[in-house]
C-alpha cells in the first residue's frame, strides 16, 4: 500500500446542537456536519436557522468547515420545500451540502450550482464506478458505505483518484444497507429514511408461548425457568441462538459500535480525504472525547508514522458509554464479536459530570450534567491534552445563589462556582488557558458486578478482533465453537465455492484466493 503523506486526512464530527458543535471544534474537529429538522436524517437536530449561522461564523473564525446535511429520501411533500431551502442556505453559508436523493443532488446542481455537494453514505456508494458515475455529475467528495471492506476502499481510491473519499470511523452501526431501512415505518410507523427512525432493530423482542389449543401460557417469573426459547435456522440445525437470555430479553439486530481506531494508520496511509465520527444525538461529552482521542491519533501518526501505536488512544474511547466496539466490515467480514445478543443498553465506567460555561473572574461556572456527590473526584478533560485535572469537591456552591450543598443534580441550568484556587497545583492564568470555556469534565461511576463484567468484555473485544484477523479460521462461534457457514438452500459446509456475488466467504476467506483469481478468468456469468 502506498503511503500518502502529501495532504491531511480531515476529522469530521458530529454537530447535534450549537453545543456539541463549538465543543468538537474546541477538542479537535477540521470540520463539523449539522443538520435542520425539516431535510436531514436526524429529526432531532437541534438548531435554529439563527444557530446554524453562528455555527458557521464559529467555525470559519477558527478555519474550520461546516457541512449541512439534507440527506434524507424526498416524498413529493417534501420537493415543495426545497427551493426555501436553498434560499436559507445562501444565507447560511457552509462549506458543503450533505446529499443522498439524486433528485435533490439534481435540483442543486440547477438551482444552487455554486453550493459544494458531497453524496451520503446513504447513497449507497459501494464501488469505483459507483464514485465515478458521482464525480462525473460534479460530487466534489462521496461517502462511502459502511459495508465498504478496506480492500475495497484501497481499489476505489486508486481508481477514483480525482474525488474526495470519505470513511466511516467511529460510532453507531444499524444492520440495514447504509442506513436505508423500513423497519421503523412498518413497526411505529416513523420513516427512518426521513430522520424519524425508532430503532426497531434494538427493541427487546419477547416470545410468548402457546400451546396447540391456541391457549397463551403466561411466562411469569415463579415459571419462566421451566421453558427455554430458541431460534433455529433451517440449514443450520442444532445451531440454537437464545430468543429470551433473561430478564432483559434478547437482541437479535443489535450491532456493536464501529471504532477502526486500530487501524486508523491504514486509512491515513492510504490518503483518505475525510475520516467521519457519527454521533448527532450524542452528549457533549462523547462529542469531546471522540474529537480528542482522533485529532491526537491523527497528529502523532503524521508526526511519526513508524513509531504509531493505537493503544493509549483506545484507552481514551474506551471511557465512553458504548454497545462494545467492533471493526466492522473494514477486512470484508464480521467476527462473532461484531454483535451484542444479550442487551442494547450502553455501559462504560465513566459518566459526564458537566461542563465550563464561563470563567467569572478567577471562578469557574460548572453546569452539572450529571448528580454529584460531597467527595467526588471531577476529571476536567483539557482540549489537546491528555493528562487529566483532577478535583475532589466536598461541597457545591450554587453559582446563582451561592448556597452551599452536599449534593447537586442537573435541571433548569443548574450550575455550580468553583474557584480557581480550589486547583492547589494549577497556576490560576494557566489553568484558565488549559480549560476554556465549553470543557467537559467526567467522575467514575460505581458498576453492578453485573455490568462491571459487561464493561471489562466490551472493553476486550475490539482487541481480540484486531487480533484475530490474522487466522483464516476465525469465524463466528455458537456456544464457544466454531460457526461453521452454510449456504442457506445447499446446506453445506462453508460456502458452496461457486463464486456467487454477494457471498462474503467466498469473496474474502484466505481459503478461496485460488478461487477467485480462478473466477476472474471466467466469461460473464460463468461461475466455478
Amino acid at each position: 500500500m502506498t503511503t500518502s503523506t502529501s495532504h491531511r486526512a480531515e476529522l469530521l464530527m458530529p454537530a447535534g446542537s450549537l453545543s456539541k458543535l463549538k465543543t468538537a471544534i474546541l477538542y479537535g474537529a477540521d470540520a463539523v456536519y449539522a443538520g435542520t429538522p425539516d431535510l436531514s436524517l436526524r429529526t432531532q437536530s437541534s438548531f435554529t436557522l439563527e444557530e446554524l449561522t453562528e455555527g458557521v461564523r464559529f467555525a470559519h473564525e477558527r478555519g474550520k468547515k461546516i457541512y449541512l446535511t439534507l440527506n434524507l429520501f424526498t416524498h413529493n411533500k417534501d420537493v415543495e420545500k426545497l427551493p426555501l431551502f436553498v434560499k436559507t442556505v445562501r444565507k447560511v453559508k457552509p462549506d458543503g451540502l450533505i446529499v443522498s436523493d439524486p433528485g435533490v443532488f439534481h435540483f442543486l446542481k440547477e438551482h444552487a450550482p455554486e453550493l459544494e455537494l458531497h453524496v451520503s453514505t446513504q447513497a449507497n456508494a459501494c464501488s469505483w464506478l459507483t464514485v465515478q458515475s458521482w464525480q462525473k455529475q460534479g460530487a466534489s467528495l462521496c461517502v462511502l458505505a459502511r459495508e465498504v471492506s478496506f480492500g475495497e476502499l484501497c481499489e476505489i481510491r486508486e481508481k477514483c483518484p480525482d474525488i474526495k473519499l470519505e470513511a466511516f470511523i467511529h460510532g453507531a452501526m444499524c444492520m440495514t444497507y447504509s442506513g436505508r431501512c423500513l423497519l421503523s415505518n412498518f413497526l411505529a410507523e416513523r420513516g427512518a429514511n426521513q430522520g424519524n427512525c425508532a430503532q426497531s432493530c434494538r427493541w427487546n423482542y419477547k416470545v410468548l408461548a402457546r400451546t396447540k389449543d391456541g391457549q397463551e401460557v403466561e411466562i411469569t417469573p415463579d415459571n419462566k425457568d421451566d421453558y427455554d426459547f430458541f431460534l433455529e435456522e433451517q440449514y443450520r440445525p442444532g445451531e440454537l441462538m437464545k430468543i429470551e437470555e433473561d430478564e432483559r430479553g434478547s437482541y437479535i439486530m443489535n450491532a456493536k459500535d464501529l471504532c477502526l481506531m486500530p487501524k486508523l494508520d491504514d486509512y491515513l496511509a492510504l490518503g483518505v480525504d475525510s475520516l467521519k465520527v457519527e454521533g448527532r444525538n450524542k452528549s457533549e461529552y462523547y462529542a469531546a472525547i471522540t474529537a480528542r482521542a482522533y485529532r491526537l491519533a491523527i497528529d502523532a501518526w503524521y508526526a511519526s508514522p513508524e513509531d504509531w501505536r493505537p493503544d493509549e488512544f483506545l484507552r481514551e474511547l474506551y471511557t465512553l458509554q458504548s454497545r462494545g466496539y467492533s471493526l466492522g466490515f473494514h477486512e470484508g467480514r464480521l467476527t462473532n464479536l461484531a454483535h451484542n445478543y444479550d442487551r442494547t443498553d450502553t455501559v462504560g465506567g465513566w459518566l459526564y459530570a458537566g461542563a465550563i460555561t464561563r470563567w467569572d473572574g478567577d471562578d469557574m461556572i460548572f453546569l452539572i450534567r450529571n448528580p454529584l456527590r460531597a467527595g467526588v473526584i471531577l476529571e476536567f478533560l483539557a482540549p489537546g491534552h491528555f493528562e487529566p485535572i483532577r478535583l475532589r469537591l466536598y461541597e457545591f456552591e450554587n453559582s446563582d445563589t451561592g448556597q452551599m450543598t452536599e449534593k447537586v443534580a442537573p435541571g433548569q441550568g443548574r450550575s455550580i462556582r468553583i474557584p480557581a484556587a480550589a486547583f492547589h497545583s494549577e497556576d490560576t492564568v494557566a489553568l484558565k488557558s488549559l480549560l476554556p470555556p465549553l470543557s467537559v469534565a467526567r467522575t467514575q461511576t460505581e458498576l453492578s458486578e453485573e455490568r462491571r463484567t459487561l464493561l471489562e468484555g466490551n472493553l476486550i473485544s475490539l482487541d481480540m478482533e484486531s487480533g484475530l484477523r490474522d487466522s483464516a479460521d476465525e469465524r463466528p462461534t455458537v456456544k464457544g465453537k466454531a460457526h461453521v457457514g452454510k449456504a442457506p438452500t445447499l446446506g453445506l459446509d462453508s460456502c458452496c465455492g461457486l463464486g456467487c456475488n454477494g457471498c462474503l466467504m467466498f469473496w474474502n476467506d484466505p481459503r478461496y484466493d485460488k478461487a477467485r483469481e480462478t473466477l476472474k478468468a471466467k466469461k460473464i456469468g460463468e461461475m466455478l
